[in-house]
């Protein structure tokens, strides 16, 4: 590692341990310039970095002549947008606790995790007022319900504009109360693939911490325009798409809608997009298909071959910029970096955006890390691996096999200080100062880490060897035919396990498919099509990992909000068809 460092050294970063810290350092540095932006009408819809930090003041001094006390859990649900932004550094730089909500979930799941988590006020969006209205006299404890979005108090619901209005900036006399940074700021409950959602106990030390290390490994710039479109209330977005940026003194504008995000790139001429695996896919098949477009083709195709040869072979994005200077425009033609997270993408579409000139890199981490542990960099990177240890923190291989593979721990700053209320859950999970990540993995002789599968997923031969899921599904994935897949352990016409696959079909592809051949899609062509894709697949895969039995359904998996698939849910199915 350390001749690695010696090569691509860390770029210099300004420390501070708690949000109070980090904003007032923003703000002393970047007072007039653009920090938040919504691209929707909201009541606040635009902030400067002194703005920003005038209205944390405001609203935290409303908060306090409430008669909320210090220490007190306040709940914030809605959708991502400035006023959100406000309230999550208002309550946390107050010294209260932050429980950001999954704007996503049930309304019967709203209501357990603000008994959960102790809530004694709630900060909301218009969309989540009929349900607090319905609800507001059985929801035990909670004492405070605030608006985002209402002009004036209305049925016992405050309004957070009056409450801001009501309350005076003096830079002489306002300041943010002592803190203790390594006590409990933010509860995240976590959605979770196996249903067993868990409080997240992350202090501000354990998230500027991460911030710190993320920026040391990969520079931002004040001029940096982030387009903020994943659930803010995620620790990843949260933390790299929101607080990371505001750190570094770049402006983060909030889309309208996932059905926009072009559309909105273009607009505020967005330089960095966090995303998740299937919004960079879409992405890639976008530009794939543009590409074949007749008027793009009669522009590129003369130099394509050449010119992405000549960019491979000696690592000059600007040649292939140029050559896709259209679809780069179509983008803005300011995007500097694509960051994916919250699962692995697949290496041919990481490498396929690349080919394109985009900069594309990965990261690995949980919740329950703040959330980042591994980072690719710009100069430094795999598109088939998590990335490398972020500075503070140390990985290593619990209990590896003959082949280096087993439990990735970690130990580092970062590190949540344990799940609410939970000492059971806890101790699973950490012990003697190291948290058990539930993921498999393995290092390579250059120092990445690779994740080959969680350990709830694993499937274990008669022989004993261990097969991860999520490697047989990546295999899978990168056929258009298959939109989803899920592997699992399956029972053959005897009742032995063995390796079976459901099957999502791509529709979209199957449609261009018939458009291309002329052939009508029908039950036995999609189970053809699919079938072949497997044994394609089984080709690339030793023996006793073969898929044997196979399974097709329309609908697609139900998912976490970063689109993650619920595999707790297929496994109580019985049949599938």
């Amino acid at each position: 590692m350390k001749n690695l460092l010696e090569d691509y050294p860390l770029y210099p970063v300004e420390k501070f341990e708690n949000f109070q810290e980090m904003l007032i350092q923003s703000v002393r540095k970047y007072p007039n310039k653009i920090a938040l932006e919504d691209l929707n009408p909201t009541p606040i819809n635009r902030v400067t970095y002194r703005e920003l930090y005038e209205y944390v003041i405001r609203f935290g001094k409303a908060l306090r002549k409430l008669g909320l006390k210090e220490r007190t859990h306040i709940a914030l649900i809605g959708e991502n947008r400035v006023q959100w932004g406000i309230s999550y550094l208002a309550i946390t730089t107050f010294n209260y606790v932050v429980v950001p909500i999954d704007r996503n979930l049930k309304e019967n799941e709203i209501l357990t995790i603000l008994h959960q988590s102790d809530a004694k006020g709630v900060i909301f969006s218009e969309s989540y007022r009929d349900i607090f209205l319905e609800y507001k006299r059985t929801i035990k404890g909670l004492e405070f319900y605030i608006d985002m979005d209402l002009d004036s108090e209305s049925e016992g619901i405050l309004s957070m504009t009056e409450l801001i209005n009501e309350q005076k900036f003096d830079e002489s006399k306002d300041k943010f109360p002592a803190i203790n940074s390594k006590e409990l700021a933010s509860l995240i409950f976590t959605s979770g693939t196996m249903g067993n959602a868990k409080g997240v106990m992350l202090s501000q030390f354990n998230i500027c911490s991460n911030i710190i290390d993320m920026r040391s490994m990969v520079e931002l710039y004040p001029e940096d325009k982030f387009l903020s479109v994943l659930p803010i209330h995620h620790t990843y977005e949260c933390t790299c798409g929101f607080l990371c940026p505001i750190s570094a003194g770049c402006s983060i504008h909030y889309a309208r809608s996932l059905k926009t995000v072009v559309e909105d790139i273009q607009k505020v001429k967005a330089t960095i997009l966090l995303g998740v695996p299937l919004l960079y896919e879409k992405v890639y098949r976008r530009i794939s298909k543009a590409i074949e477009d007749d008027k793009i083709k009669s522009v590129l195709v003369p130099t394509l071959k050449a010119a992405i040869s000549v960019a491979e072979n000696f690592g000059l994005n600007g040649l292939r910029k140029k050559v896709f200077k259209e679809i780069h425009k179509k983008f803005g033609g300011s995007i500097r970096i694509f960051i994916v997270g919250g699962a692995a993408p697949n290496p041919e579409v990481a490498k396929g955006l690349r080919s394109f000139g985009f900069n594309f890199i990965q990261g690995y981490g949980l919740t329950e890390t703040s959330p980042i542990l591994a980072l690719n960099r710009l100069r430094k990177f795999k598109d088939d691996a998590a990335g490398l240890p972020l500075p503070s923190v140390q990985l290593k291989i619990h209990n590896p096999d003959e082949e280096g593979r087993g439990e990735v721990i970690a130990r580092g700053p970062n590190v949540m200080l344990g799940y609410y209320k939970n000492p059971k859950a806890t101790e699973e999970v950490l012990k003697d100062g190291w948290f058990y990540t539930g993921d498999y993995g393995y290092f390579d002789k250059d120092g990445f880490l690779h994740i080959t599968g969680r350990k709830k997923n694993v499937i274990v031969t008669k022989t004993g060897k261990n097969i991860f899921p999520e490697e047989i599904e990546d295999y899978l994935k990168r056929n258009p035919f298959i939109l989803e897949c899920v592997v699992y352990a399956a029972k053959d016409e005897n009742g032995d396990e063995t390796i079976g696959a459901i099957l999502v079909p791509n529709a979209e592809e199957f449609i261009e498919y018939s458009q291309r051949t002329g052939k009508e899609v029908t039950k036995e062509l999609i189970e053809e099509i699919l079938k072949n894709a497997v044994k394609e697949t089984n080709k690339e895969l030793p023996i006793y990992k073969q898929i044997r039995v196979i399974k097709i359904q329309e609908q697609e998996f139900e998912k976490t909000t970063t689109q993650k698939i619920k595999r707790y849910l297929i496994k109580q199915e019985d049949t599938v068809h």
